[in-house]
């Protein structure tokens, strides 16, 4: 019959937790930058181009506007 003791048990617990921890987070971390470089936050240029396909020019003024918006959405 296999006989451990319980401070050996406790600590390899710990350590298998320990780990779990740092591969989950380097993993999210991982997928979260392929994503973030998918689909990129909007920017400016990408507000004067849904202006343009609308058949808009923008002022300077609206995109910084339409920015400050999206930032206060947040």
């Amino acid at each position: 019959m296999l006989t451990i003791k319980i401070w050996i048990f406790i600590l390899i617990l710990v350590l298998v937790i320990l780990a779990a921890f740092a591969g989950g987070f380097f993993t999210a971390r991982a997928i979260i930058s392929k994503y973030m470089e998918k689909n990129p936050p909007i920017n400016e240029k990408m507000i004067r181009v849904m202006f343009q396909q609308m058949g808009r020019t923008p002022s300077e003024k609206q995109i910084r506007q339409i920015m400050n918006q999206m930032k206060q959405a947040k």
